[in-house]
């Protein structure tokens, strides 16, 4: 892989528990961002690839659960090299914004603060894994988890099993966003926090905003406007 610095396009990762909405906000922004002009991929992890789909599948049905988290971060980091060699960075390189929902930080805040991986251990797997490529703006979207937990068990159908993180415990989760909220305070011109206890249009608005204001000159389009 080579350097991330040769990349022209713009790289907005999502964040967060579980049933925060990250997906409706990823599609809101899509829309306004196509409507500005902008060409965008929009994209998930784990996934993403053909063969990182395949371990995403494997990881949310529970198959790595007994290998414990280092397993589970060597197979995220494994998908993550084959999502960014395989889209993110040929996007990126032909100048798309690429909307990515879940990223690096997943990894450090559920098998990293969760699984109690130390920061050397993280760092190493993101210096291999990424090889430059990292998110020009994360967005964290932030509620109380008992919320979140609701909010995803209702999007299941009926009778499907809650995935492999979803299936925790309150506390798991507790920790979880406490991890999130350390990620984001500790490097705050790449991440933002955003309340997500509100309705989509008014948790789309803040998002909205804050991307004009951080990327918004970075537009090869008119730039995105309220």
């Amino acid at each position: 892989m080579s350097d991330g610095a040769n990349l022209r396009g713009r790289f907005i990762t999502f964040e967060g528990g579980e049933g925060v909405g990250k997906s409706t906000q990823i599609r809101l922004l899509e829309s306004r961002l196509r409507a500005a002009g902008l060409d965008v991929v929009v994209t998930r992890e784990p996934g993403g690839s053909q063969r990182a789909e395949t371990i995403r599948e494997y990881i949310l049905g529970g198959g790595a659960r007994a290998l414990g988290p280092m397993a589970e971060a060597l197979l995220f980091s494994a998908a993550r090299i084959d999502h960014i060699d395989s889209l993110i960075r040929p996007a990126l390189q032909a100048g798309k914004w690429v909307l990515c929902d879940r990223f690096a930080d997943s990894t450090r805040a559920y098998q990293g603060a969760n699984g109690k991986l130390g920061d050397d251990v993280m760092q190493a797997l993101e210096q291999v894994t990424l090889a430059g490529v990292r998110p020009d703006l994360t967005l964290v979207l932030d509620m109380p988890p008992a919320i979140g937990l609701q909010r995803a068990a209702s999007r299941r159908a009926a009778g499907a099993p809650a995935d492999r993180f979803e299936s925790e415990g309150l506390g798991f989760h507790a920790r979880l966003r406490k991890a999130f909220h350390q990620i984001a305070n500790a490097e705050p011109r790449r991440c933002v926090i955003v309340n997500a206890d509100r309705t989509a249009p008014e948790v789309g608005a803040d998002i909205f905003r804050i991307v004009d204001e951080r990327l918004g000159d970075a537009a090869p389009a008119p730039a995105i406007t309220r």
